[in-house]
């Protein structure tokens, strides 16, 4: 009878057990498909945020934006490959380094993984260096931006907003200490 018992309550645990274990593997296989796509979410169009600085010749080398200034009238492009024909967008930034770029209408939030942002021109020739800071020469992939948690702005939206950056360019030579 004992032996009836324990191999029922082994049966039991090992049925628990393996229960919990699908439970988990269920909820981690959905974690790793809501990281890849944008779970939730209707098919918007794309915009991408971000800004542009110029570093000064004080750090030559360093990857950093310490004393770096935001740069007005820097053009930025959004090029996107998921599509037949490439989508290409340019943004100008403006007072405060910043800008934003709407995609083409072909580009939705499912294909923003296609897409990447490059630094495209300086208004300064004392400052027209592009930097590959954040990918800015190669190319940054986007940053899904999470609306805020009200979702009462973000409604009202008519794109999934996505973030890069910062970027910078520097002056073209500096002068040697």
């Amino acid at each position: 009878m004992k032996k009836e018992i324990m191999g029922g309550l082994v049966s039991n645990a090992l049925l628990l057990l393996s229960l919990n274990v699908m439970l988990v593997l269920t909820t981690f296989a959905e974690n790793v498909v809501a990281s890849r796509e944008p779970s939730g979410m209707k098919r918007t169009l794309v915009a991408v945020q971000g800004v542009v600085y110029c570093k000064p010749c004080k750090y030559p080398g360093f990857e950093t934006l310490l004393e770096a200034s935001p740069l007005q009238g820097a053009v930025v492009r959004l090029q996107c490959n998921n599509t037949k024909y490439p989508q290409s967008q340019e943004a100008k930034t403006d007072k405060n380094g910043y800008f934003l770029v709407q995609g083409a209408k072909m580009v939705t939030n499912y294909g923003a993984h296609k897409c990447k942002v490059f630094l495209v021109s300086s208004p300064l020739d004392s400052c027209s260096k592009a930097t590959d800071l954040h990918l800015g020469m190669s190319g940054a992939t986007l940053n899904y931006q999470k609306p805020p948690s009200d979702h009462s702005s973000a409604q009202r939206l008519p794109f999934s907003l996505f973030t890069v950056g910062p970027f910078a360019f520097a002056p073209a030579s500096c002068p040697q200490h």
